[in-house]
């Protein structure tokens, strides 16, 4: 059950009582990267191997403290959950933690880039958060006339990954656009 004042007046402390266990981050990467809404796609298709007891936890929690909604399936079908604009905000988090473990942690080359491409791009992030409010909130994109941000990156990271060569070394071969384990 969400918290409803957080331990102190701390900012940080403050998102870290929502955002800072192990799982939170990583289950709306999943929905924000990997455009995966549903339970079974989020159990099935995580890179790091979350048990459904966590996941079911996780995604509770997170639409108590209002970062993730949940529609009311009917019978026969499946509950689908969407950001609300404070998990869309998550983003450029998302985009910060990529960068520093980038720089401070061990990682994959071909699994950081799309990491790197968005801690280089602001303007294809704000363009992503835009996407994700079209999607998520029923909110038009600004500038609807503009290629898709979620297609720009895939592009990107297609061509960052001819350059370095990651496809005929036959290691550290990239995932797919649909895996998330990069950002």
């Amino acid at each position: 059950m969400a918290r409803e004042q957080p331990r102190s007046g701390c900012a940080i402390n403050a998102a870290v009582e929502v955002l800072g266990d192990a799982w939170s981050l990583i289950v709306l990467r999943d929905i924000v990267f990997g455009g995966r809404r549903h339970f079974r796609e989020l159990l099935t298709r995580n890179d790091e191997g979350i048990a459904s007891n966590i996941l079911a936890n996780r995604l509770r929690n997170l639409v108590e403290e209002g970062l993730l909604s949940r529609d009311d399936a009917t019978r026969g079908q499946r509950a689908a959950y969407s950001l609300t604009e404070a998990g869309i905000q998550t983003v450029p988090v998302m985009v910060a933690l990529g960068t520093w473990g980038m720089h401070h942690r061990a990682t994959s080359h071909a699994l950081s880039l799309r990491a790197r491409i968005l801690a280089e791009s602001p303007d294809l992030v704000d363009d992503l958060i835009d996407e994700l409010r079209e999607i998520h909130l029923g909110i038009p994109r600004p500038a609807p006339e503009r290629p898709l941000a979620f297609e720009r990156l895939q592009h990107a990271f297609e061509a960052a990954t001819e350059r370095a060569g990651a496809w005929s070394s036959g290691s550290d071969v990239p995932e797919p656009a649909t895996s998330n384990a990069d950002v």
